[in-house]
């Protein structure tokens, strides 16, 4: 079977945050475990290149919006690699497919988009309108706080939304388009039902600068951002471009993103498809957010969390550990360098990594060699019940389970006192499973768990600290 999952667009005007790298973490082990089910799997992100944030930005590095963008979304690309994310495509907004893939859409939905003039508060961070009982008690945007909205007035094109609110919460409901968690399910719904506005999808060139994908037709105005940027999902995958690619792999089998544009994908993105006449996705998973010790990540507080400074000192698996084990995907999770290190020592240095030298250095004592338990090793059938439901903390939180019994058995069994045919059978039980744990890890932990299935292949010996203590 074919498995195509999607990250969340990233916008691209400044460089990565520790929460695109938990998206992209989360991502890359639900793609994992499907190659591992023998799915022919793709996994997508790309840049959100085509918005106002990204023109302003250019504009205060005093470059070219393009040159800003390029050198961003490589930035992004970069940190994936060290994360040990793999992408199987990464479209960027501003790519020649991407604009053509675009304006097939926008005619598509031609019949179902009309122009007006429009007067509203535009919050630049979500890059979108919104009204005033939409905001917080300061008449702020409750996903960037601090920042004032800005009162536009011009002439754009509009979608009829509000055509489809009752097919909305039909496909909604139903589960034909499925919204993991339930409680986000119910909040989309909510949304819904309180009565859907028609939406902007243009911007006049003079507000844009010149800047995105030209509307079909109208040389004065660019697609608004949503629009063009949730699009990617498919420009990525050959739409307007490619029609075999595009034929083998629409629709997504699973969205991930953040709350805070559930909106854009659980509302808007269904409609616009069901107005073009396309398949829709089947399932959105829609994770929390990370605080910075304590706060919410803000560059106003200067408490935005560079990853790249936290592969570097705890590696990459260290960081994947934390991302995925720390956290519930369905609450938001506080991180902090301390707690990043705590984790490490605690779980992997000292359980993970002390059980894996323990048990090597033993049996390199003994030269007690692996039997073929390896070859027909199998996914734990549990493993697959959390993964499937997006449970990472609680799938590993069960792999930590089988470390602690496996290091209780050592310290009651005593190997070092045994000899003969009841060491080689402690030793073999051990050795089945540490199998078993790495054979497991590998979604969560790819590079760790092929080291350890390496080092327990055949003829066992000791090798350098997994997780060296910090």
């Amino acid at each position: 079977m074919k498995f195509y999952i999607t990250n969340a667009i990233p916008y691209v005007n400044a460089k990565p945050h520790i929460g695109h790298a938990l998206e992209f973490i989360q991502s890359d082990t639900i793609a994992r475990f499907h190659k591992l089910k023998g799915d022919e799997t793709l996994l997508l992100c790309g840049g959100d290149e085509n918005s106002l944030k990204n023109v302003q930005a250019a504009e205060e590095a005093g470059i070219e919006v393009q040159t800003l963008v390029d050198k961003n979304a490589t930035l992004f690309e970069e940190l994936a690699k060290k994360l040990n994310v793999k992408f199987d495509v990464f479209q960027k907004g501003s790519s020649k497919e991407h604009h053509i893939s675009s304006q097939k859409l926008w005619e598509l939905c031609s019949k179902d988009i009309y122009k007006k003039s429009y007067k509203g508060l535009y919050c630049i961070g979500c890059e979108t309108f919104y009204t005033k009982n939409e905001l917080d008690e300061n008449g702020e945007c409750f996903e960037h706080p601090g920042k004032k909205l800005e009162e536009v007035e011009e002439e754009n094109y509009f979608f009829a939304l509000s055509k489809y609110q009752e097919k909305l919460i039909q496909i909604i409901e139903s589960g034909e388009y499925k919204v993991v968690p339930e409680f986000r399910k119910n909040e989309v719904l909510s949304f819904i039902k309180s009565g859907l506005q028609d939406i902007s999808i243009s911007r006049s060139n003079e507000r844009a600068k010149n800047w995105g994908v030209p509307v079909p037709g109208d040389e004065n105005q660019r697609i608004y951002v949503w629009f063009d940027a949730l699009n990617i999902y498919q420009s990525g995958v050959g739409f307007g471009w490619d029609a075999e690619k595009y034929k083998k792999w629409w629709p997504a089998n699973l969205h991930v993103i953040g709350k805070g544009i559930i909106r854009f994908h659980a509302v808007y993105w269904p409609a616009i498809l069901l107005s073009a006449g396309l398949q829709l996705p089947e399932e959105l998973f829609v994770h929390e957010y990370f605080t910075v010790n304590g706060q919410k990540m803000s560059k106003t507080l200067k408490n935005v969390y560079d990853p790249n400074i936290a592969i570097e000192k705890y590696g990459t698996d260290g960081l994947r550990y934390f991302c995925l084990a720390k956290i519930s995907p369905f609450q938001d999770g506080d991180f902090s360098e301390e707690k990043l290190q705590e984790s490490y020592n605690s779980d992997l240095a000292n359980g993970l990594g002390n059980l894996v030298a323990r048990v090597a250095k033993l049996c390199e004592t003994h030269s007690v060699t692996s039997n073929d338990s390896e070859k027909s090793l199998e996914f734990d059938p549990k493993m697959i019940t959390y993964l499937e439901a997006y449970k990472f903390n609680e799938a590993l939180n069960h792999i930590w389970g089988e470390i602690s019994a496996a290091d209780k058995k050592v310290n009651e069994e005593k190997p070092w006192e045994l000899s003969g045919e009841k060491l080689n059978e402690v030793l073999q039980d051990l050795i089945q499973k540490i199998q078993h744990i790495a054979y497991n890890l590998q979604p969560f932990l790819p590079e760790t768990s092929e080291k350890i299935l390496k080092q327990f292949s055949g003829q066992i010996k000791s090798a350098a600290p997994l997780f060296p203590r910090i």
